[in-house]
């Protein structure tokens, strides 16, 4: 090895031995029953970054039954849910492994899944992983601890570059998802994706569509959680691939001309997610909901566009089908009915706070923001905080100024009236009681004409409630 392969290997073992002492004892495991085992993957590249953590990958020579036997003898618990992909995983402490038979992966052209055949040495396994810099590996099974860096992972790790093994063309047509691996490792690793591997991600893009919604979930989840998401998603926009996962956000880049002006949308979705993701410790650090909110809250604008004459463009209720059309986006991604739920309420409440105008609302407009918002109110404050950009400081400070006031209102009327869980001043065996219902429609209504005198006046008391309720039923 080079001195420089010499001081990464060393660096790596070390940072092996200091954080995962268990991976010791699980390759004498192996070597004890006649196979090999060597780190890959990820944990080396991040072991030679100095950031290793407790979820290591193998690979070894061993076939799925037989690593599982061992690592029987070794974890605490095992389970073979990946045995059909050659990975068998378990725990034991704080440490959790998964290791896989030396294998490749390949798709058929019109396969979503790939079709698992195993190798015969490391080489072959580690030229058929995603990227150089994650075809490392750490031979644990010698006679001492081997690096082994047969595609310039190191040189390329060195030089923050993504590069493919093999030819980009190959690989991404082996996995397709990888091409949007790419994207999230730039994002996450703040790396370049190489020439060759952008050209081959653009005219592969539609490759993209026999990959399983889940998956392109899963890994656009991962890019959009990573420390700089923008990064990632512009390379999924330039390369064509976001047209196909996630079309919204391309056509968010709307043509401007001399005559109607407006934001370029694209680029204030993008500004909005990061000044979202700048408050996130208000609710508690790294939040899907609020990301996905961020991105997606203008994707109604493209279908609301409307031209003003002498000048100008207006987006008339983009909230009401932006709301919409994230809904129906985040279903065909197959994310959470919850999840799905709270980025269609942020959204299609995202301009309310633009009624506040300078602060003259009532308090009755404030209860149902807050009401409207639900457990949501948090997010809706990082949401709309982050949404108003704009170059004029002047304006900023106004609007910042603006929803300080708002929350402080919020705050006075919470401590007030206990307005994170507004009801109306009866319940519905009292109301049944006072009407003389059995329950029905009629209780409902009821309960709906109270929420709505609750909204409007604040707390009633019992006595007024009764008088109220009482003088609407016989009016109708």
């Amino acid at each position: 090895m080079s001195n420089a392969l010499d001081a990464a290997g060393e660096l790596a073992i070390r940072s092996l031995i200091e954080r995962a002492p268990l991976a010791s004892s699980l390759a004498q495991a192996f070597k004890a029953a006649g196979f090999k085992l060597a780190l890959v993957g990820g944990p080396v590249r991040d072991a030679i970054l100095g950031r290793l953590g407790n979820d290591l990958d193998f690979t070894t020579d061993a076939k799925p039954l037989e690593t599982k036997k061992i690592l029987q003898s070794w974890a605490e618990d095992v389970w073979d849910i990946g045995i059909d992909f050659g990975t068998i995983a378990g725990k034991r402490g704080d440490t959790t492994v998964e290791i896989t038979t030396y294998r490749s992966d390949k798709y058929d052209l019109d396969s979503r899944k790939p079709e698992v055949e195993f190798g015969e040495n490391i080489e072959g396994d580690l030229s058929r992983r995603d990227f150089t810099i994650n075809a490392m590996a750490l031979e644990l099974t010698g006679a001492k601890p081997e690096f082994i860096d047969v595609f310039n992972g190191l040189a390329d790790l060195s030089a923050k570059v993504l590069r493919t093994p093999v030819a980009p063309e190959q690989s991404f047509s082996d996995d397709p998802l990888r091409m949007m691996r790419a994207a999230r490792f730039a994002a996450q690793l703040d790396f370049e994706v190489s020439e060759d591997a952008l050209k081959a991600m653009t005219e592969m893009a539609e490759r993209i569509n026999i990959i399983s919604a889940e998956r392109v979930r899963d890994e656009f989840t991962k890019l959009l959680m990573s420390n700089n998401p923008r990064k990632g998603i512009a390379i999924l926009v330039a390369t064509g691939i976001a047209e196909l996962v996630l079309p919204e956000i391309p056509k968010l880049q709307l043509e401007i001309d001399e005559h109607h002006h407006h934001k370029d949308v694209y680029e204030h979705s993008l500004t909005v997610l990061d000044q979202a993701i700048a408050l996130e410790d208000r609710l508690g650090g790294k939040n899907l909901v609020i990301r996905l909110a961020s991105l997606l809250h203008d994707i109604g604008k493209p279908k609301t566009r409307a031209l003003i004459p002498g000048g100008g463009v207006s987006f008339h209720h983009h909230e009401v089908v932006g709301a919409r059309l994230a809904k129906e986006r985040l279903k065909k991604l197959r994310y959470s009915n919850e999840v799905i739920d709270d980025v269609e309420t942020l959204i299609a409440l995202h301009l309310r706070f633009h009624g506040y105008g300078d602060g003259e609302w009532t308090d009755s407009a404030v209860r149902r923001y807050v009401r409207d918002a639900g457990e949501l109110l948090t997010h809706l404050h990082v949401l709309t905080r982050a949404d108003c950009t704009t170059r004029n400081q002047r304006k900023a400070e106004r609007l910042a100024k603006t929803y300080d006031e708002l929350e402080a209102r919020i705050e006075r009327l919470a401590a007030e009236e206990e307005l994170a869980a507004i009801r109306p001043d009866l319940d519905g065996a009292e109301v049944m009681a006072l009407l003389k219902l059995k329950p029905s429609r009629e209780v409902g209504l009821a309960l709906d004409f109270l929420l709505e005198l609750r909204l409007e006046h604040g707390p009633l008391g019992k006595e007024r409630a009764t008088t109220e309720l009482l003088n609407w039923w016989q009016s109708r």
